[in-house]
């Protein structure tokens, strides 16, 4: 572990700590209806969108109807990128002449933008034209980060309620995250982009010449080389290269936790991620609303130490895992230092295992945004998690199992963590005997069912979905790697799925009927079988009076509690899916040799 590289991970986390409280404060202004500034440059356009959309933004809504709220905008947008997909080539803005989508990878793409997962079984720039691009994928990004912020934001009133009947307005929340948030950060986000040469155009593929002819032959020239003449015709040949608006795509997919590139490789592309400095801002987009969302948290409930206590917690896990796949790759490759390979590091020579990641970025940089990624339920990659050490895949696999609450999802995650809260207070109040409470409210019944759900519904998924595959004649089709290996690509795949990161280790053939279905339902498990829990859950807590804190009350902002809370965590990932993890890249590990 070089010097050099901790103190790039020490700057990462210290400038993503400095953002936290100002843009979490103005965030809670945001939700709480008080961002004067910003009201009088965006309120025309939030007010806009009411009135074009008959929106009364005085209404609130009952869980029940802003669970249904969710469900159906979440069924017009599937509904709308499936179709875009399918009509593709008859559309405009498709300079490449890219065909239709076909109806199974259709499927699977739009459940994945529409449940934030942003999956991506096909190349993006061999398959969406740029209008799919954009009207499709692009505008999905911003809806369904926004329609996670508006469900955090909804259980934040739950807590906050007495004896409330409703939990706000879904379509105000939304408007309100996307006009004033989202929106905002992209655009700054993409100028600063362009500004370090991500490409941002709607003009036709490049087509450049390459620096070396190539013999291309005729038919008659072919049966000559074929008798041993010499070839008879050459010619340069073109290389077509793929732009289009990346630069608006990759901010919101970032700043949203949606991570589908607009390449097939992702922000290792050079028009997607050209520069460190890019890299950085990327790196960093990804954890800056999730890590600022638990301020947003504290400062709506009245007590910044609770939202304090959750980044804690969330820290606590993220932290010593992001340097230990760091020291993992670092460590390099025991196949290639049994070759006599030199993979020793310097902080003047990088070393250690650099296959499948950029030299620009190196190892510290890859490993950090693939711990980032996976965390935070975003699913960009910056390097091929398919040729991490299986240490390293195990880490990054584990983040996913946790159910994407450390840091997790634009709204998503928090949600997710808070639900493990409840938890944490509940078996709390079993030990000492007495009725467990969560911020003035009593945990009762009905919200440990809801919380249930929330946290084994996706484990099933996984679970059972990787079973299906490694076990079914369809699933085992595509898998390219034998044995442990590929285990661990259709575990990941599920994981990835099921949780709504989006993240793959890539070696998995996944683009076929049977992985794009299978795939698309573990997508819907993940996202809905947790979101429309948390709603009914918010519902049940406003309803519920505020009561005082006591004597025998839990202090849910204390050291204790953050150990509590990553212990809940911690056993509930590791006691279901330590049996599968030990099938995969466990085994993998152990049948390394051994470094010398």
């Amino acid at each position: 572990m070089t010097s050099y590289s901790v103190l790039q991970i020490v700057l990462f986390l210290g400038v993503l700590l400095v953002c936290v409280a100002p843009l979490g404060r103005y965030m809670a202004k945001v939700y709480r209806g008080d961002q004067q500034l910003a009201d009088r440059i965006l309120g025309p356009l939030e007010r806009l969108i009411y009135y074009a959309s008959g929106i009364d933004p005085r209404a609130s809504m009952t869980w029940q109807q802003y669970a249904t709220s969710v469900v159906m905008l979440s069924l017009v947008s599937f509904v709308s990128v499936y179709a875009i997909q399918r009509l593709q080539s008859y559309l405009p803005l498709n300079p490449a002449g890219l065909a239709d989508v076909s109806p199974d990878s259709s499927f699977n793409t739009a459940v994945s933008f529409t449940t934030n997962t942003n999956w991506q079984g096909y190349g993006g720039e061999t398959t969406m034209s740029y209008l799919t691009q954009m009207l499709a994928l692009g505008v999905q990004n911003f809806v369904s980060a926004a329609t996670g912020m508006a469900v955090l934001v909804a259980l934040i009133r739950g807590f906050m309620g007495h004896h409330d009947k409703t939990i706000g307005n879904f379509w105000v929340d939304t408007t309100r995250s996307l006009v004033y948030i989202l929106l905002p950060l992209s655009l700054v986000l993409a100028l600063l982009l362009v500004s370090q040469g991500v490409v941002q155009t709607l003009g036709s593929y490049a087509s450049v010449p390459l620096l070396e002819q190539t013999i291309s032959h005729t038919g008659q020239a072919a049966a000559d080389q074929a008798s041993g003449d010499q070839p008879t015709a050459a010619q340069p040949i073109a290389q077509t290269i793929a732009l289009g608006p990346v630069a608006s795509q990759v901010a919101i997919k970032q700043l949203g936790t949606n991570g589908g590139g607009y390449f097939n490789v992702n922000s290792a592309h050079p028009f997607e991620n050209p520069t460190p400095i890019s890299n950085f801002l990327e790196m960093l987009s990804i954890l800056l609303i999730p890590a600022a969302l638990c301020y947003t948290f504290g400062e709506m409930v009245n007590d910044r130490r609770q939202g304090w206590t959750i980044l804690a917690a969330m820290s606590v896990v993220l932290i010593p895992l992001l340097f230990a796949v760091y020291a993992t790759e670092q460590r390099g490759s025991p196949v290639l230092a049994n070759l006599g390979v030199d993979q020793v590091a310097s902080d003047s020579q990088p070393g250690g295992n650099m296959e499948g990641k950029e030299v620009r970025f190196g190892i510290v940089s890859s490993t950090t945004w693939g711990v980032a990624t996976t965390a935070a339920s975003n699913g960009s990659v910056n390097s091929m998690h398919d040729s991490y050490l299986p240490v390293g895949g195990l880490f990054t696999m584990w983040l996913m199992q946790l159910g994407e609450v450390i840091f997790g999802g634009v709204g998503s995650g928090l949600y997710g963590m808070l639900v493990f809260a409840v938890v944490a207070v509940f078996l709390s109040g079993l030990m000492v005997g007495r009725t467990p409470e969560y911020l003035g409210k009593k945990i009762g019944a009905f919200e440990m069912k809801m919380a249930s759900l929330a946290i084994l519904l996706p484990c099933a998924m996984v679970l059972l979905g990787t079973a299906i595959a490694v076990s079914t004649t369809a699933g085992r089709a595509s898998v390219f790697n034998p044995g442990a290996h590929g285990f661990s690509e259709v575990l990941y795949a599920l994981s990835s799925a099921g949780n709504n990161n989006g993240s793959a280790m890539a070696g998995l053939g996944a683009n076929t009927p049977f992985y794009n279905g299978l795939l698309g339902l573990a997508m819907l498990v993940g996202r809905f079988w947790v979101m429309l829990p948390v709603i009914a859950m918010a519902g049940s807590l406003a309803n519920k009076k505020s009561l005082p804190g006591g004597e025998g009350t839990l202090p849910t902002h204390t050291p204790m509690f953050v150990v509590l809370l990553v212990a809940v965590v911690l056993v509930v990932g590791a006691l279901s899916f330590f049996p599968a993890l030990a099938l995969g890249p466990i085994v993998e590990q152990l049948q390394l040799p051994s470094l010398r």
